[in-house]
């Protein structure tokens, strides 16, 4: 049997991964880290705090909503005064 490996087969060297686990073991993660609280007090606290947060932000959002539907969506606002714009013209049906 032939010994070691043969010429077709050899596995090449994979420098993308080793290079993607240095920068990874380099640069930590940014952000704050979060442990889970273990007191029972804590815990009540933390869930509070979640449902509280969640009803802050339903909140928000339901404002939002309804200050967009009151009137015509638009991306931009318009800069000339109301009092100088020019009426729309009506359009008569010929029937």
């Amino acid at each position: 049997m032939a010994q070691g490996n043969t010429k077709g087969l050899q596995a090449k060297p994979s420098s993308s991964k080793a290079r993607h686990a240095a920068k990874a073991a380099a640069a930590p993660k940014k952000g704050r880290r979060h442990e889970p609280p273990k007191k029972p007090v804590l815990i009540k606290q933390a869930s509070m705090r979640k449902a509280l947060k969640a009803k802050v932000t339903k909140s928000i959002e339901q404002q939002m909503v309804s200050a967009a539907s009151a009137g015509k969506l638009t991306i931009m606002k318009n800069t000339a005064p109301e009092s100088t714009r020019e009426p729309a013209k009506a359009v008569k049906n010929g029937k």
